[in-house]
């Protein structure tokens, strides 16, 4: 075991829960280490369901194109903790190294004195501490669970907040409804900072609308003040700054058209004087593993049937499959092909409403287990639910190799699509599987 992991483990016994939303314990451990939060460079929250990462990747690759110093706080991490922590740096950054993050995490552990803090609480702390301690520009901040008593709610001033995609996802932490979720996300709107409020249903918009009118956030709201379109080929982009004519996304699927213009609208709001061919080229050079992702080589490509494409989604909500599905028929209309669905997801999902997208696109699913923190789904539940929603044929495996084994076996009219879905955990089990490495 590494030493970063060892402390890692640790850190995980400080709290009898995984989860447990406070502010207190943060703010506490913060005072201990001597304040890092009020040290941090021009900050960027973000909150959301479903796009929060993809939109940071955006930002990021938009900031570092205009050559700023850009820190990122993502969670959770695929392969490796240190993805959750990237320090800016001149001409691009780095994830931090494993001695600085063992000094950050051993310097918290002491500081907070073994008394309670949840795990995210306690490396938020750690991620604070790197942050302060390293010259940037920027830093693109996003939230773990939530927003209103996410641990990194204890930002006062950031220069902007982004709410992303809002839908049905941890109800229990939550809330059941999109209005009682949307109300959690807005906690992260403070006066005086622009509040962009992506593509959203109407509950959501309604509530994320109210929640910045009063708590004094100017209001930048998709589809009123800021609109997109494909044409020719191309992004079209609009405000009340005018018209930019623009790259598609690199990040594949209609949904990041979405997320790209989120990001596109901040930087607008908050760093105007970044040219054009800064937001060009981060469209163009944005990465986000694990979310519709094609493997282009590797073990688990090797394993698939000759000549399939394969594709990885970490997506694992109802909105999720949604877009993945829209995704999956788009691509089909330009390049048709069989599309089999291979699917694990953890007992706290809806997996069912996620399948369900499915119906009439898929002709197979093949339901495997999930390694992770929370129970997963046996994968013949998973199939016989897949069959309900009306997808044709669906099996169940004891691996992503075995699903790919099954598939092989299969008689299909021409080499298929295959896409990996339902779980970031699954996600993260076929990067390793296919000796992916994420720098």
């Amino acid at each position: 075991m590494d030493q970063h992991d060892a402390i890692l483990s640790r850190l995980l016994t400080l709290h009898p829960k995984r989860i447990d939303l406070s502010l207190g314990r943060t703010e506490r451990l913060l005072e201990a280490l001597g304040r890092p939060d009020l040290r941090l460079p021009p900050t960027i929250h973000v909150a959301g369901t479903n796009g929060k990462g993809s939109t940071i990747a955006f930002l990021r690759a938009m900031l570092e194109a205009a050559g700023k110093r850009v820190h990122v706080y993502t969670s959770p991490h695929l392969l490796r903790f240190n993805e959750r922590i990237r320090l800016g740096a001149e001409g691009g950054g780095k994830l931090v190294d494993d001695d600085r993050l063992n000094a950050a995490l051993e310097r918290c552990e002491q500081a907070n004195g073994g008394q309670p803090i949840t795990f995210f609480e306690v490396t938020t702390a750690a991620a604070f501490s790197l942050f302060a301690e390293t010259p940037a520009d920027w830093l693109l901040l996003e939230t773990g669970l939530g927003g209103r008593y996410d641990a990194t709610n204890v930002i006062a001033n950031p220069k902007a907040t982004i709410i992303t995609s809002i839908s049905i996802d941890h109800p229990e932490f939550l809330g059941a409804t999109v209005d009682k979720i949307a109300y959690e996300k807005a906690g992260i709107f403070k006066r005086g900072a622009p509040a962009i409020i992506g593509f959203q249903s109407e509950p959501a918009a309604n509530v994320l609308e109210r929640e910045a009118r009063r708590v004094g956030a100017p209001l930048i709201v998709a589809g009123q003040d800021f609109h997109i379109r494909e044409e020719n080929g191309r992004l079209v982009f609009e405000d009340e700054g005018g018209l930019l004519d623009l790259p598609l996304p690199r990040l594949a699927g209609r949904h990041q058209h979405e997320n790209a213009a989120g990001a596109i609208a901040a930087i607008r709001a908050v760093a105007p004087e970044l040219p054009s061919s800064a937001i060009e080229a981060g469209l163009t050079r944005a990465e986000w593993p694990a979310r519709l992702q094609r493997l282009m080589r590797g073990r688990v490509v090797d394993l698939a049937p000759d000549g399939a494409e394969v594709w990885l989604d970490g997506g694992h909500n109802e909105d999720g499959g949604r877009v993945l599905a829209e995704a999956m028929a788009e691509f089909h209309d330009r390049a048709p092909r069989p599309l089999a669905l291979i699917c694990g997801a953890q007992t706290t999902k809806d997996v069912g409403a996620l399948l369900r997208h499915f119906a009439g696109l898929a002709r197979e699913v093949v339901a495997v287990p999930v390694e992770g923190e929370h129970k997963s789904w046996p994968p013949e539940e998973v199939a016989a639910l897949a069959k309900a929603e009306g997808i044709p044929s669906a099996a169940a495996a004891n691996s992503v190799e075995e699903a790919l084994s099954i598939l092989r076996m299969r008689s299909f009219d021409q080499p298929p699509r295959v896409l990996i879905a339902g779980s970031l955990y699954l996600a993260a089990t076929v990067l390793g599987a296919n000796g992916s490495q994420i720098e």
